[in-house]
């Protein structure tokens, strides 16, 4: 039976998430909610039918199932009131900025037994699916580190302008909106890590940070690096290195996956032109999955907050 959704947020998150809904029989987003009207006119042009109430908590009240893809300080409430009502929800990522604040959410979570989850698109990617083959299988050999790489002439990317709260340090920054998704990655694969060190560079006091590099340690001593930089003509880069003894593997832009055994690395994994649509519907079958009880790959809100906890461990380690 088709189950009925309320999106939360209609800011570019939100607005991605309609796009994937609209084609995806399963859901149906019958009601949503944004502050912004500006955000609720270009989310009625994607979901027309949709009813937008005053409040958010109206919204939830009508509906099976919520996505939150609003502000972590809202999203944390508004998770609490779904959570309260036993409906089973979706959350963006990251999980928040306030660590007492997140940990205080996953409590609640926990203790009303709720189906929830973050999105964490890599979580149901072909990519990880096939490293964590590989390493299981010892085709690649022993894991003996992993790098996280992230690049940009801009930030916010120009895609990202109207989102304004990016480029600032409260919540914004490319190491919140981009490494944590690699961070997640990383601890799948090598589990939980702890921060050795960080350093951050500022531009001033208000905006985000403009380089970040960082080193973590997993309990067998397996390094997770992290270097992150803006500035400069240059396309985007955004990679995960993972390094195994026989094999090693490279995530670019999220979805494509790339092999060595030691010479030139070759594409094995080529996501296509419909990518950013399959990697949220896949969201959505395994989100699917776990409101019926049933085994799912996404990242539970324990996952996000460990992920969190380095995020911010990170940009207070090298706060100036």
């Amino acid at each position: 039976m088709t189950k009925s959704i309320a999106v939360i947020g209609l800011g570019i998150m939100g607005q991605r998430m309609l796009q994937a809904l609209s084609t995806y029989p399963a859901f149906d987003v019958t009601h949503m909610w944004d502050p912004s009207d500006a955000a609720q006119s270009a989310a009625l042009a994607i979901a027309p039918n949709a009813t937008i109430p005053d409040t958010a908590e109206a919204a939830v009240d009508a509906v099976d199932l919520v996505y939150l893809a609003c502000p972590p300080a809202p999203r944390h409430v508004y998770a609490k009131y779904a959570a309260d009502l036993g409906k089973p929800l979706f959350l963006e990522k990251p999980l928040g900025t306030d660590i007492s604040a997140s940990r205080e959410l996953v409590r609640h979570l926990e203790a009303t037994k709720v189906a929830a989850a973050v999105n964490f698109v890599q979580a149901t990617g072909e990519p990880l699916a096939h490293i964590q083959s590989a390493k299981s299988s010892s085709g690649m050999g022993a894991l003996a580190g992993i790098d996280i790489f992230v690049s940009y002439a801009q930030w916010p990317r120009a895609w990202q302008v109207k989102a304004d709260w990016l480029r600032f340090r409260p919540e914004g920054g490319m190491t919140r909106e981009v490494i944590s998704h690699f961070m997640f990655f990383a601890e799948r694969l090598m589990g939980p890590v702890e921060l050795e060190w960080a350093h951050v560079d500022y531009p001033d006091a208000e905006l985000c940070e403009t380089n970040l590099a960082a080193r973590l340690t997993n309990r067998d001593g397996i390094k997770l690096n992290v270097f992150a930089a803006v500035g400069g003509a240059q396309p985007d880069r955004q990679e995960i290195f993972v390094k195994g003894e026989k094999q090693s593997f490279s995530v670019r832009q999220f979805s494509e996956l790339w092999v060595s055994d030691g010479g030139e690395f070759n594409q094995i994994v080529d996501p296509g032109d419909n990518a950013r649509i399959d990697g949220l519907h896949a969201q959505l079958d395994d989100f699917k999955q776990l409101i019926d009880d049933q085994p799912h790959l996404l990242a539970t809100p324990q996952e996000a907050l460990s992920v969190q906890e380095k995020i911010e461990g990170m940009l207070r380690a090298g706060r100036r």
